[in-house]
């Protein structure tokens, strides 16, 4: 593999190497190296980062009283980098490259906290089962202009027409070319970077774009899906513009979605396990809706990471409130596209698009693999408005926490260590958010109580 790796970069005239660990918050965060020491690094096991990278909050801070995981003394991980990721890295004067590391205590084991190793365990399970998941993400984010003071609202950005959108333009093809240089610029940083993008299109909100990409692999779409948020937001920069993947930037908007579609194949014979042999529901396809209905409200902020994560989930915004399932129905957090049996699948609609792509797509397969394997049935699928139904997704990122803590199930399929972690960070930026007095309240309470 080493020989591979030095040979693609010498083909390339590769000066300087990118090496990314995404943290727990899915944002990128290693080193980068020339081209020569990067390679002498494959061999001495000289690459090496804190452990503590992935305890950091999104603040920058870190959380206390997780010294049993990561100790205070903050030893350093060994990053061994997937030759399976390493791809040319767009946008830069000096020729670069992109590779993902996984990142491997002082005894040479997977270091159990790593979120790319989270999603790793999770495929490892499925395998010993004879069983493969394949999964589309589909990725929401919105362009906005440049806002250069935090406590000022964001705003749509002026297209080619001079003008900013006011109104809601889903599917629209004048509104997409709005956003053409853009959108054409971030194709070809994508194909620079082997990105398999499908297609783009204009979402609901006001210059909000929706990319899908194209099925398969669930570890390497959490690695597209990841630099994807990287390369857009600096393609967006480059056009004087923002690109934001926060879940409800805007309050008069929809928010963003990351939409997972899966399905599970039978290793030996390539057969989707979701199907029967005469094309109808499987006993397997039920469970695994059953894993989900029953365990993803239990494990939310894997998929809602951020108090704003909780704002996107509200009635009549094309976001789901439960997890309701039914046939081609999106008002419920499970849709079940219409496809033949080939091609059967299960839409996870719950997912921000400011979540961490592997751990979003790790809670999604071990909530169906728990259903599988314990044999779990649903209930029965719906046909109306989901929105009619009672909410059974927590409204705050507090309540979500505190379902997450009690999750045993997950828990020990995960590790005791990822959830205390996990837990300990999105607890420390609960109580950084909850010490800023807002907007709303000098409004509203300043003059007045």
């Amino acid at each position: 593999m080493t020989n591979d790796i030095a040979a693609w970069i010498r083909e390339r005239g590769i000066a300087e190497v990118e090496c990314i660990v995404p943290d727990m918050n899915g944002i990128q965060r290693g080193k980068v190296l020339p081209a020569n020491k990067f390679l002498k690094s494959l061999t001495d096991r000289t690459l090496r980062i804190p452990g503590s990278v992935f305890a950091v909050t999104v603040t920058g801070d870190y959380p206390e009283d997780i010294d049993g995981v990561v100790p205070s003394f903050d030893p350093d991980v060994v990053l061994v980098p997937d030759g399976d990721t390493l791809r040319e890295a767009p946008g830069f004067k000096t020729p670069t490259a992109y590779v993902i590391a996984d990142a491997f205590d002082g005894a040479g084991k997977p270091f159990d906290i790593a979120p790319r190793h989270i999603l790793k365990k999770v495929l490892a399970l499925f395998e010993k089962r004879g069983w493969k998941p394949v999964i589309a993400p589909e990725l929401e984010f919105y362009l906005v202009s440049k806002n250069l003071d935090a406590d000022f609202p964001l705003q749509p950005p002026t297209g080619r027409s001079g003008r900013a959108e006011t109104g809601s333009q889903p599917y629209g093809l004048e509104a997409l070319s709005e956003f053409e240089d853009i959108i054409e610029h971030t194709y070809d940083w994508c194909e620079k970077a082997g990105l398999n993008i499908d297609t783009m299109i204009h979402e609901a909100g006001a210059a909000q774009l929706e990319v899908n990409f194209e099925h398969g692999d669930p570890l390497a779409l959490a690695d597209e899906a990841m630099l994807f948020k990287r390369i857009v937001r600096q393609v967006a920069l480059e056009h004087g513009v923002y690109a934001t993947f926060m879940a409800k930037p805007m309050s008069d908007q929809p928010g963003s979605a990351m939409h997972i579609h899966q399905s599970v194949l039978d290793v030996e014979t390539g057969r989707n396990v979701f199907s029967t042999a005469n094309g109808r529901d499987s006993a397997l396809f039920r469970s695994y809706i059953a894993g989900l209905v029953r365990l993803l409200p239990q494990i939310s902020p894997l998929f809602a990471p951020n108090v704003n994560s909780f704002r996107r989930m509200r009635p009549d915004t094309d976001a789901p409130i439960n997890v309701q399932w039914g046939s081609d129905n999106r008002s419920c957090g499970l849709r079940i596209p219409v496809s033949d049996s080939r091609n059967r699948r299960i839409e996870n609609r719950l997912p921000g698009a400011d979540a961490n792509p592997y751990l979003a797509i790790a809670a999604s397969l071990i909530c169906g693999y728990i259903g599988m394997v314990e044999r779990m049935q649903p209930p029965k699928a719906i046909t109306g408005n989901a929105y009619n139904r009672a909410r059974t997704l927590p409204r705050t990122l507090e309540g979500a926490l505190d379902r997450f803590s009690h999750c045993k199930k997950v828990r020990e399929y995960l590790g005791a260590d990822f959830f205390e972690v996990f837990y300990a960070i999105k607890d420390a930026e609960l109580y950084a958010y909850q010490s800023v007095i807002s907007s709303w309240e000098r409004e509203h309470l300043l003059l007045k109580v």
